[in-house]
């Protein structure tokens, strides 16, 4: 079963995205910000669970979303991140996909649509 690792200082977000993947057969690990996202993400990674993708907040107290993925795509060049937030301006999406950000979806999302993107991302 795949991991996805969702990053969001929203515990709310972090319980829909959740509740929108786990019904086709995701696995989740939660943290609240960028720097617990790569502590969750080291601790995946020594347990040998399968991440399959990453989703990731911009706005985040302790480390944002850009400054994870740029520390995130460090140590793992594939698996994808997709941004999470409710930033739209082209610079900030423009930013992320040069950080490495596979996608980006603006919040408030329909679980059906975040579905169709986890199972477009996750292979």
């Amino acid at each position: 079963m795949k991991t996805i690792l969702v990053i969001d200082d929203s515990p709310t977000i972090r319980a829909s995205v959740e509740f929108a993947v786990k019904p086709i057969g995701m696995e989740v690990k939660q943290a609240e910000n960028g720097k617990k996202g790569l502590e969750a993400f080291s601790s995946l990674n020594s347990s040998g669970a399968e991440l399959g993708l990453v989703i990731v907040d911009v706005n985040m107290p302790e480390m944002d979303g850009i400054t994870f993925i740029k520390e995130f795509r460090k140590s793992d060049k594939f698996t994808p991140v997709l941004v999470l937030t409710t930033e739209s301006e082209e610079d900030k999406i423009k930013e992320g996909k040069c950080v490495g950000a596979s996608g980006w979806m603006i919040k408030p999302f329909k679980p059906a649509d975040l579905v169709a993107v986890v199972e477009k991302l996750v292979r």
